[in-house]
């Protein structure tokens, strides 16, 4: 048995007083409380916990939590992968060490198992949440991108994170990913054929045919990548506009290139015609941004990296829309993941810089 709450129905009293006194945020006890799903993610369930206390106490009125998904499928998905654990230990080992803004936690546990989750922050409402299927404006993606270079710069060579044991990439199950890959497409393929772009549905069939693209040397990695770094798991205005933006959801951070993140972002993330009017400029600010934190590099350096990156987009919606929930808002955002990821993989002939280095 866990001693650990993983879904808000069995959160008590007892427990958030006591992960409220041990992070010394109050030295009382709650009276009551209740809870509210926020959130759209699909492999893990978040509420905001509404906090009463007793007289002579006082502490945060709110919290927020993230547990395991209720769904049978997404949360079998997670445990496969290795989701739960990943952001557990991320919260634990590495969020203390970067500058990047996340939800300071209070407590942080995943069962023996990888199927049970739980991890309570701080709420850092009132913000504004991104949104994959609406987009953001240039400066919401200004903002995402100076993040990202946070996240990267601060681990960038660091042995103490990039080669910890609980980030490193197993391969077994990349190959095992792998082996799984062309039953997702099969799936896409089944769903969208009709609401994709043919060009683009026929580059995501060439994909899962490249086994390239999972077959990847991860030999000598740059520093911590996200991993789903686009729009839902940000939020904006942090605070009533306090802070800029908050990166939220490190279930799958890992090591690797850092332009995996940002061809990511700059494909499926925001979107083609946001990308295209403003990709240079938001390179170059990643590029700025990394060298102010004592990472330089030139725009030649990351090219190829930055086109292989956005393959990355492609294969997430594929794999994402075959292994989790599927619900009427999941099918738009994988449709507008697949959209943005595709098109700049296009533009930047991304399979072609793939097998440049097969």
């Amino acid at each position: 048995m866990n001693d650990f709450p993983t879904h808000a129905g069995a959160v008590t009293l007892d427990w958030l007083t006591q992960r409220l006194g041990e992070s010394g945020l109050c030295d009382g006890r709650l009276s009551a409380f209740h809870w509210e799903p926020i959130g759209t993610g699909q492999v893990g369930d978040s509420v905001r916990f509404h906090l009463r206390y007793e007289p002579g106490a006082a502490g945060p009125p709110t919290l927020a939590a993230k547990f395991s998904a209720a769904d049978a499928t997404s949360r079998g998905t997670a445990a496969m992968m290795g989701l739960y654990a990943k952001e557990v230990c991320f919260y634990r080992e590495a969020a203390p060490l970067l500058d990047a803004r996340v939800p300071h936690v209070l407590a942080a546990h995943v069962s023996a198992d990888g199927s049970g989750q739980v991890i309570l922050f701080e709420d850092l409402g009132p913000a504004r949440a991104g949104d994959q299927i609406a987009g953001c404006s240039i400066d919401d993606a200004r903002a995402a991108i100076r993040q990202a270079a946070a996240i990267h710069a601060g681990s960038w060579r660091r042995a103490d994170l990039i080669e910890a044991d609980w980030v490193r990439p197993d391969p077994e199950l990349s190959a095992r990913i792998a082996a799984m890959y062309p039953q997702a497409q099969a799936v896409f393929r089944e769903r969208y054929a009709d609401g994709l772009e043919p060009e683009y549905m026929a580059l995501c069939e060439e994909l899962a045919a490249t086994p390239a693209f999972f077959e990847r040397d991860n030999a000598r990695p740059q520093c911590l990548v996200h991993g789903d770094f686009r729009l839902d798991n940000m939020l904006f205005d942090v605070r009533g506009g306090a802070e800029p933006i908050a990166i939220l959801d490190w279930q799958t951070v890992t090591t690797g290139k850092a332009m995996t993140d940002i061809g990511y972002f700059l494909g499926c993330g925001i979107g083609n015609d946001l990308r295209r009017a403003h990709e240079d400029e938001l390179l170059d600010l990643w590029l700025s941004e990394m060298a102010a934190r004592g990472v330089s590099l030139s725009r030649a350096e990351i090219d190829h990296d930055y086109r292989i990156g956005a393959l990355h987009g492609v294969s997430t919606a594929v794999f994402s829309a075959a292994f989790v929930e599927r619900t009427r808002r999941g099918d738009a955002n994988f449709l507008s993941m697949a959209r943005g990821a595709c098109g700049l993989a296009l533009e930047r002939e991304s399979l072609a810089a793939l097998k440049e280095n097969a």
